[in-house]
């Protein structure tokens, strides 16, 4: 199978609510299935991770303030 290169950036750490990787945007289910997901199931995964990771880094900053 095919596959896309992993968004990882190597900062794996979850967020507050630790359902969500605050480094590549992942949720925990996500990062477990990624190998054996098909590759338009990973497209639509890394569709949803720069928004995903706006609205996490937003929360994070608001929760230290």
């Amino acid at each position: 199978m095919t596959e896309m290169p992993s968004p990882c950036v190597n900062i794996c750490s979850l967020d507050q609510s630790g359902k969500y990787c605050l480094g590549c945007g992942r949720s925990l289910n996500e990062l477990a299935v990624w190998q054996n997901a098909s590759v338009s199931e990973q497209r639509d995964i890394m569709a949803q991770l720069p928004d995903r990771l706006r609205a996490l880094k937003a929360r994070e900053r608001t929760m230290k303030s």
